[in-house]
């Protein structure tokens, strides 16, 4: 067995590929100027269409003080807007505005056109066996 196909050199692969994706994420965001944190929390908001500081944290799985400043950098650009929560009035939930609406639609088709781009230099087998063995290491 080459030392690269060796559980160590596996592992350095895996983090070699995890630094490509980091960067092409980041080229991606670079138009809406938004940070990868940011886009994510802008994605959680966008699906739940409501929810509070401390959930995002939770799904992020960030500090609250840190999803505190994601809201707070998001809601300055006018994607998310605080409210009260209904269910509880000393909570506050974070929405999607019609442009963070706008901005998450656009960033998951840059998103995804990226993605195709990358995966398209492997085979439909190779890119099926690639998520199968993804799949059983993820925790």
């Amino acid at each position: 067995m080459r030392d690269e196909e060796g559980a160590a050199g596996l592992g350095d692969l895996l983090m070699g590929f995890a630094r490509t994706q980091r960067r092409r994420w980041h080229a991606t965001l670079a138009p809406w100027e938004l940070s990868p944190h940011q886009a994510r929390a802008l994605r959680v908001v966008c699906l739940h269409d409501g929810v509070r500081l401390s959930e995002l944290a939770d799904v992020l799985r960030i500090a609250p003080r840190s999803a505190t400043e994601v809201a707070d950098a998001l809601q300055e650009r006018g994607l998310v807007e605080r409210s009260a929560d209904p269910a509880d009035r000393r909570a506050v939930l974070l929405r999607p505005t019609p442009e963070g609406r706008r901005v998450q639609a656009q960033v998951d088709a840059a998103r995804a056109a990226d993605s195709e781009e990358l995966f398209a230099r492997l085979s439909a087998e190779d890119r099926a066996t690639l998520a199968r063995i993804l799949r059983a290491l993820v925790d």
